[in-house]
């Protein structure tokens, strides 16, 4: 029993399969990304969509600060736009979490340097894109000047 002030950590157990084995994927979902509270909408699905997948926590964190800072550079550098999550399977089996990030902003003029750890185009510490593609299995980006961005990220379960 914990004293007031105290908590205690319950173990959780054994881990238990997620929700998705044995059943149809769940439908991919977008969101808006016009607000910093869209901001706080997508962590929260996305943090959901990590769970229902079946990843544990370090993965869960890996896939929600990339969804973060891709919809944080959506948002931020692109105007706006949305991201959507869907659920792949491969051929071996394993459940994985894709979201692709799509904005109609002005592009990236130089996708490499932005990919760049350091280069930044504002305020921030120049990790973000580098950062999303560092935390992922799988990383494509479409963009050009006046053509918007699209960011496809793909993290699979261990299995």
């Amino acid at each position: 029993m914990a004293l007031p002030g105290e908590f205690t950590l319950a173990s959780r157990g054994p881990k238990t399969p997620s929700r998705t084995d044995g059943r149809r994927p769940p439908a991919p979902a977008s969101y808006p990304v016009r607000t910093e509270e869209d901001l706080l909408t997508v962590r929260h699905a996305v943090r959901a969509a990590t769970v229902e997948v079946g990843f544990g926590l370090v993965d869960q964190t890996r896939v929600v600060t990339a969804a973060s800072e891709l919809a944080r550079n959506a948002y931020v550098h692109g105007g706006g736009g949305t991201v959507t999550l869907e659920y792949p399977r491969d051929p071996r089996g394993r459940r994985g979490l894709r979201l692709v990030v799509k904005d109609e902003g002005p592009g990236i003029a130089d996708l490499d340097a932005a990919l760049t750890d350091g280069f930044t185009t504002g305020s921030g510490l120049g990790h973000g894109l580098g950062g999303a593609r560092r935390l992922m299995d799988e990383f494509s980006a479409r963009t050009g000047p006046g053509e918007g961005t699209v960011v496809v990220v793909t993290r699979w379960t261990a299995r």
